[in-house]
């Protein structure tokens, strides 16, 4: 699964859970040969049921996302842990797993995680059920794979090696063991949620929510994607801007032709300290690029590069004003939300109902308002104000039938109102975002 892992939500192991230390039926053999990978498509037709499903990537190690490690399981089919590096994206056997999948549900643990992955390989379920996204809208408080086994079935899960690099070969036998775990389980929580979400009356919802990811196009390509390097609201100046743009897109296409996770060739905090201080002195030397690093706690890594650093903050520095960055991109975002009291009261009034209201909707249906509704939505339809036609916009916006059946008829009240609110609710969406 290779997630990572949040510290509130694992840490806080039930008294009462017993540890699960291995599988049932001990550790299998890694699926590495055509043999193997046949034998074990063999025994998972014999079985009945959804198949358990995860994969292990190498994040933070490596450029791609590809998956190192594929994990299935089916009750009469057994555990299978396959090595998808000897066959490749294509592979007739991947053809052939993919055509077994969709026979019946595949169950997912935090799916969009996992999907990409998989579709690399040529795996595209047509029938899912996410047991993390699931427990959300069921209103579960932590939805973590370990925190759910705690809670459902009082079973505790090591997570020591969420952020191995499972590119290494071979795999050591306590990384397998952890890997067939996050399988072990999973058929069992998938039917512990499945009972929530159907008492809760929530189950056609999660049935919708399931399909739409099956169904969502891959991501459009981002606008500047240099823009997103951490550290850039820092940045002030349009020549600065141009020296991290530079730096990112050099370090990109290092990253990428080595497949090496770009913040292991140069972090992104240091390429906004070079763009921060390379203006005012000069980076033309390898003693020079240290003595800016220095600062960060210089990782010896980032010097294996430094002549292609320097040409690139060069590069930058020579470019004439009219061709440096922007200090905005040309995007379809909305303004942000601090200005639109002062500069748009007309539409701040009804985003400030529209979020309470939302929220007051979302405690009572035990569920998390950003499950709920889409907060970029809600800001949407409160700028757009499309009186009488909030449905319409939403479904424009991809919102799915039970979003909009709850949260249209709260949208069209809250457009009607001239006054804001005295103290808003803040989403916590609107808060991460305004931090950057």
């Amino acid at each position: 699964m290779t997630q990572p892992v949040n510290p509130s939500e694992e840490s806080q192991e039930s008294p009462t859970a017993v540890p699960l230390l291995a599988p049932a039926n001990g550790v299998p053999q890694v699926i590495d040969s055509e043999s193997l990978f046949e034998k074990a498509l063999s025994e998972l037709a014999s079985g009945t049921g959804p198949f358990a499903v995860d994969a292990e990537r190498a994040s933070g190690f490596k450029f791609s996302a590809r998956a190192y490690l594929i994990q299935i399981k089916r009750n009469g089919g057994g555990l299978h842990l396959i090595d998808p590096i000897p066959f490749g994206p294509g592979h007739h056997l991947f053809a052939q797993l993919n055509d077994l999948l969709r026979t019946d549900e595949v169950i997912l643990h935090a799916s969009t995680q996992d999907l990409p992955c998989l579709r690399e390989l040529g795996i595209n379920p047509v029938n899912l059920f996410d047991t993390e996204l699931g427990g959300r809208l069921a209103g579960l408080p932590r939805v973590g794979l370990g925190p759910l086994l705690e809670s459902l079935m009082e079973v505790s899960l090591a997570k020591e090696h969420s952020a191995a690099d499972w590119s290494q070969r071979p795999l050591p036998k306590d990384w397998l063991n952890y890997a067939a775990l996050d399988v072990e389980l999973l058929i069992e929580l998938r039917d512990k949620v499945h009972g929530l979400l159907a008492s809760a009356n929530k189950l056609k919802w999660a049935e919708e929510e399931f399909q739409s990811i099956l169904d969502a196009p891959p991501p459009p390509p981002r606008i500047d994607p240099w823009r997103r390097t951490s550290g850039m609201h820092k940045v002030k100046k349009r020549e600065q801007l141009a020296i991290v743009r530079s730096l990112w897109m050099v370090r990109n296409e290092i990253a990428q032709e080595v497949d090496i996770s770009q913040g292991r060739l140069l972090s992104d905090s240091a390429i906004v300290e070079l763009a921060m201080v390379a203006h005012s002195k000069p980076i033309k030397t390898k003693k020079d690029l240290e003595r800016s690093l220095r600062p960060l706690g210089l990782r010896a890594r980032w010097l294996e590069n430094a002549a292609t650093w320097i040409s690139a903050i060069s590069d930058a520095l020579a470019l004439p004003e009219d061709q440096w960055p922007k200090a905005r991109s040309d995007s379809d975002s909305l303004p942000p939300i601090k200005i639109w009291r002062e500069r748009f009261p007309e539409k701040y009034a009804p985003l400030t109902h529209a979020r309470a209201r939302l929220t007051e909707k979302a405690l009572e249906l035990s569920i998390p308002l950003e499950n709920m509704i889409t907060p970029e939505f809600v800001r949407r339809v409160c700028w757009m104000a499309p009186k009488g036609a909030v449905a319409e916009a939403l479904t424009t916006l991809g919102a799915r039938s039970w979003q909009i059946e709850i949260a249209a008829p709260i949208l069209e009240s809250a457009l009607l109102e001239t006054e804001p609110l005295a103290e808003p609710v803040a989403d916590g969406e609107e808060a991460a975002a305004e931090a950057l």
